[in-house]
């Protein structure tokens, strides 16, 4: 059995625990809002068409914000086609996922059903095809109380007071060759630039996103986020990051060891902004927005993308069915971007249902249940209990061996602390593939604390149990029975592939 131990200290901390890193996405691709969270035919739809059921779902994830509507889509993407009277809106090719778009569920639909599931609307406006005057349209008819052309037409709509939305994303992976309007780093810069100064013109308090790199394997990586804020830097506040992983060729422990190239992406985007910071001695911090991260088997088409003159609406693309081992991995970055809190300021899980999501629905023509991906499970326990400050932990971990990453600590964990309850969350994940690892947390400058709750992830018989509608109980978080507390050291085995949870509160 392997041994590792946690020092945890309240006096270092790295940051708050940010409510904004529990975000979600949802792109009008597949059937993330056709048949996932919009469908008026089924028997828990309310009077806007929303499914409840997936609303309760996103309760119980704890989603904070929700980015839309993409993604990809967004570069071809004209917002007016989706406001107004739903019988006079126009159905449009979308070139991002060879797809029809109906356009019966758009921007007002999507206020509402924010406002419904309690989330903070995240928007991103389409950079790719368009530019600066579409960009302050949009923010003219979600922001500007009234008095104008497109303010009123948002009253004429049904929408008397403004959205107030706070964060805007200017493109979406402008670097992408796949993009629509594809940019280079000094094109998409300076369009980028021309756009935050303008909507700053209307509303300066605005929060804004810059396109950074879409992946840390893309060859302008670095370069492009260089260029983009020497140009940006005082007009935004975030720049972006996306990563999304898979196992490879049944190379399970590279696939868990995931979260190492999660920390060295975080790490080179926080160097590259500060040097930036440096040359042009601005004086606040560019932080980043992680606004698609996740499990993606991208290379393991289930559903066949359309194709020709084949332009269905809401066609299944990307659900992915994931395993225990998936979960664990999502756990493990999900104690990634906790670690990084100081920088990592907001993130997005792609998404929110049934395309690569921990929530997956049936249409009502087909029964229309709903269910919990494993992956549904370390963000909602994560998403509720993670609170107050990030611990500055120190970790002591045997190492394993992975082909990807050389040697990686077999033990992976964040812990925070909640100094108004006393209440402390250990999240941590045991990356071994083959052995149980015995965990020690020596909890030294805390009052006596006892045990609440220890749950874990895991499923030793089958590491790639996937969960369906008809079974999505079987393996589910529970109760880890070697756990203990004596002289406020806290012990627990941790078996293969596992992801667990220990609350701990004062005596």
């Amino acid at each position: 059995m392997l041994s590792a131990r946690i020092t945890v200290d309240p006096a270092f901390t790295i940051g708050p625990v940010r409510p904004r890193t529990f975000g979600s996405f949802v792109e009008h691709l597949g059937r993330a809002v056709y048949t996932g969270i919009y469908e008026p035919d089924h028997h828990t739809a309310d009077a806007d068409g929303f499914r409840q059921d997936v609303i309760e779902h996103a309760k119980e994830l704890g989603v904070t914000t929700v980015r839309y509507p993409g993604g990809n889509f967004v570069s071809g993407h004209r917002w007016e086609d989706g406001i107004g009277p739903v019988a006079d809106r126009p159905t449009r090719l979308d070139l991002a996922w060879h797809s029809s778009e109906p356009n019966t569920f758009g921007l007002n639909e999507f206020m509402r059903w924010t406002q419904k599931a309690d989330i903070e609307p995240m928007m991103a406006i389409n950079l790719g095809t368009r530019g600066v005057q579409e960009a302050l349209d949009i923010l003219e008819y979600c922001n500007v109380p009234g008095g104008t052309l497109l303010s009123e037409l948002r009253k004429e709509h049904g929408h008397d007071q403004p959205h107030r939305i706070r964060i805007w994303c200017l493109g979406n992976e402008m670097d992408g060759s796949w993009q629509t309007g594809h940019k280079t780093a000094k094109e998409y810069a300076r369009l980028a630039a021309e756009t935050a100064r303008a909507m700053r013109m209307i509303d300066p308090d605005l929060e804004l996103v810059v396109c950074g790199s879409s992946g840390r394997g893309m060859e302008t990586f670095g370069d492009w986020e260089r260029i983009v804020l020497t140009e940006t830097y005082d007009l935004v506040d975030y720049i972006s990051a996306h990563a999304y992983y898979h196992e490879e060729n049944g190379d399970l422990a590279s696939f868990l060891a995931s979260a190492v190239n999660m920390d060295q992406f975080i790490d080179d985007v926080v160097v590259t902004a500060d040097a930036v910071r440096a040359a042009g001695n601005h004086k606040k911090r560019i932080n980043i927005s992680f606004d698609e991260w996740n499990v993606w088997y991208i290379n393991q088409v289930r559903f066949d993308t359309p194709t020709g003159n084949h332009w269905p609406i809401a066609p299944r693309l990307l659900e992915d069915n994931y395993s225990v081992a998936d979960a664990v991995v999502v756990g493990n970055l999900l104690i990634s971007l906790l670690r990084h809190t100081d920088r990592v300021h907001a993130a997005s899980q792609a998404q929110l249902v049934n395309v690569i999501a921990p929530i997956m629905t049936d249409p009502a023509d087909e029964g229309g249940r709903i269910w919990k991906q494993t992956t549904y499970h370390p963000f909602a326990l994560t998403s509720k209990y993670a609170k107050g400050e990030v611990l500055n932990s120190a970790v002591e971990s045997p190492l394993v061996n992975t082909a990807k990453y050389g040697e990686v600590p077999a033990l992976d964990a964040v812990v925070t602390y909640n100094k108004d309850s006393g209440a402390i969350a250990v999240f941590a994940v045991n990356r071994s593939v083959t052995d149980t690892l015995q965990l020690e947390i020596d909890l030294r400058g805390l009052a006596e604390m006892k045990l609440v709750e220890a749950l874990t992830f895991a499923n030793p018989d089958d590491v790639y149990w996937t969960a369906s509608a008809e079974d999505d109980y079987s393996v589910v978080p529970t109760s880890n029975t070697t756990a203990t507390v004596n002289h406020n050291v806290t012990r627990a085995d941790l078996p293969p592939v596992s992801w667990t949870m220990i609350r701990l509160t004062h005596n």
